[in-house]
């Protein structure tokens, strides 16, 4: 991590590995990929484009994303990302071979390939793209993210891919947004 956010959480995450070391303290942990969900509106972070152009797409029928469209970064549907963090707290402590923390990682996918999935759903929908200070952030991620250990030690799974959180969103939305 080169950011303050990113280092601070690797500083946990340590933190975490060495109460387990010391202490035997049952510390588990997840290190999440973008999240998305219908219920909170975006708040202007990197990944919050895959927010954003759902709102946009059913209030102004366009979006112009701060992410060029080719793109690609982890996310994360918020139902399953609470279904994974409470598979990991009931997972049996002798399974578990990570203290500082276990990846997520989705689905990855550009925004391109979102509003591919948008357009099948809202076909009048459009978007263009005006890449702004976040680009830079989102060119240091990685493309996706490594979750096999926390599938083989705890099952992890997901029920989301981007066509289900598409519908889903597009389907929650309308009903929060009286659409």
């Amino acid at each position: 991590p080169t950011t303050v956010y990113g280092i601070s959480k690797m500083a946990g995450e340590k933190w975490c590995e060495y109460y387990f070391d010391k202490y035997g303290v049952d510390v588990r942990s997840i290190r999440y990929p973008g999240l998305i969900s219908w219920k909170t509106p975006a708040g202007g972070g990197t990944t919050d484009y895959a927010v954003e152009i759902f709102y946009e797409a059913l209030e102004e029928g366009k979006y112009t994303s701060f992410i060029s469209e080719n793109t690609g970064m982890p996310m994360l549907y918020m139902d399953d990302a609470i279904n994974a963090t409470l598979k990991l707290m009931d997972a049996p402590k002798e399974n578990l071979t990570v203290r500082s923390s276990y990846n997520l990682g989705g689905m990855s996918f550009t925004p391109s390939e979102l509003a591919a999935e948008i357009k099948k759903e809202i076909p009048e929908f459009e978007i263009d793209y005006k890449p702004d200070f976040r680009q830079q952030i989102a060119d240091s991620w990685p493309a996706s993210i490594d979750d096999s250990v926390a599938k083989k030690d705890w099952g992890l799974s997901y029920n989301f891919g981007i066509s289900e959180m598409t519908k889903d969103m597009i389907k929650n939305l309308k009903i929060k947004l009286n659409k």
